[in-house]
């Protein structure tokens, strides 16, 4: 089953920040990635966030992480934040998972 691959305003704005080069590499890291298994858990790919509600999942993509949610057949890209910049973007920008308070 394919997903369907929806960005919002911030990861769009995100997205067309990034160079051409870049943008092409995630891209295409987002298609081979997310379109058809993005819960699949890798050691060096994707990582399923802990105690967090919001976002759900990481993408790693060279400098880069992709920051996203996983629901029904639609993955929702939140943030694409370069890898100095995550730990701060998590921060002001993920919600907790209330579960574990």
């Amino acid at each position: 089953m394919a997903f369907e691959i929806e960005l919002t305003d911030d990861a769009r704005e995100d997205y067309r920040a990034l160079d051409a080069h870049l943008r092409a590499i995630i891209r295409k890291a987002m298609e081979t990635h997310l379109r058809n298994q993005p819960t699949k858990v890798s050691k060096s790919r994707i990582k399923r966030l802990r105690e967090l509600r919001r976002p759900q999942y990481r993408l790693r993509v060279e400098s880069h992480r992709i920051y996203y949610d996983v629901e029904d057949s639609t993955v929702t890209i939140l943030g694409i934040v370069a890898k100095d910049s995550s730990e701060s973007w998590l921060r002001s920008n993920s919600e907790p998972d209330e579960k574990n308070d």
